[in-house]
């Protein structure tokens, strides 16, 4: 049984990120835990008559959360009955980050499901941003579901790394089981800025990756680009990548990846679906 955490606003967004995990789990057993958080002061002076009391006012959040999460609810069992999913409602409120963790520790949560949104993309929303803090914050594996992102079943999974960081078999494991699920082929991307040779450190991960996914549907590819964000693009469009999967350890790359797309021609960042693995957590 997984256990998947699902942060909501109540937008589009996040119903978007919501109808993803239906149908990405939807031949899984699961126990999703939808949860909303109200953001202490979070409310200005002006939203609420002067007259009420902070005490009433955090009463008055509290319920229109339980009711936009109950119908909610209802929302998803018109439309996506499934008798292997099971719904717990959650309502808190509190800092969004400390919220999340605290539902981690106690659910014993195995991935977190959230959707993002910007004009920007993920560059937008580094800085106090829900959805960044997220991912940079809490060591749980992430499924970042973008505005554009709708569920395809995964064909290509695009795996980008520099060959810089040594891959513990857990953090491959996760990358093998998801392969696995959707029999889908896992692309593993290189992109150089300029034509160099590898070094030993990175061709012996090299070697490794090849080892451990010897007997999988896996290709290796290398792309030259100035730019690895347009790199990524490039590598995309020429593919029928349905996943991106980036390992937070990465650091360098996965922030060059994930938070700094600002290029006009990079579209990836608002339509194709992110997994972020932490290796604690794994």
């Amino acid at each position: 049984m997984k256990d998947i955490l699902i942060p909501t606003d109540f937008s589009e967004n996040s119903w978007n990120a919501i109808e993803y995990a239906l149908h990405f789990f939807k031949d899984i057993p699961c126990n999703f835990y939808l949860l909303h958080v109200t953001l202490i002061k979070h409310y200005g002076a002006s939203e609420f008559p002067l007259f009420l009391s902070g005490d009433v006012v955090d009463v008055v959040l509290e319920k229109q959360g339980e009711i936009a999460l109950k119908n909610v609810l209802k929302k998803i069992k018109k439309h996506y009955p499934n008798p292997l999913h099971n719904f717990q409602l959650i309502n808190t409120y509190n800092l969004f980050i400390h919220s999340v963790k605290e539902v981690i520790k106690e659910k014993g949560i195995d991935l977190v499901v959230m959707g993002t949104k910007g004009a920007s993309g993920l560059s937008e929303i580094i800085v106090g941003s829900n959805t960044g803090d997220l991912i940079t914050q809490v060591e749980c594996p992430v499924l970042v579901v973008p505005e554009k992102g709708v569920f395809k079943i995964p064909e290509e999974i695009a795996f980008p790394t520099d060959y810089n960081i040594f891959y513990p078999t857990a953090i491959l494991n996760e990358i093998d089981k998801l392969s696995a699920m959707f029999n889908a082929s896992i692309r593993i991307l290189y992109i150089q800025k300029k034509e160099e040779h590898l070094t030993k450190f990175q061709l012996e991960n090299k070697a490794y990756l090849h080892d451990f996914f010897f007997d999988k549907k896996h290709s290796f590819h290398k792309i030259i680009n100035k730019k690895i964000e347009a790199g990524v693009q490039c590598f995309l469009e020429s593919r029928n990548i349905d996943l991106i999967v980036m390992v937070a350890k990465n650091i360098n790359l996965f922030q060059r990846i994930l938070f700094r797309p600002t290029i006009e021609e990079i579209s990836y960042h608002t339509d194709v679906p992110f997994l972020v693995l932490h290796e604690p957590n794994l």
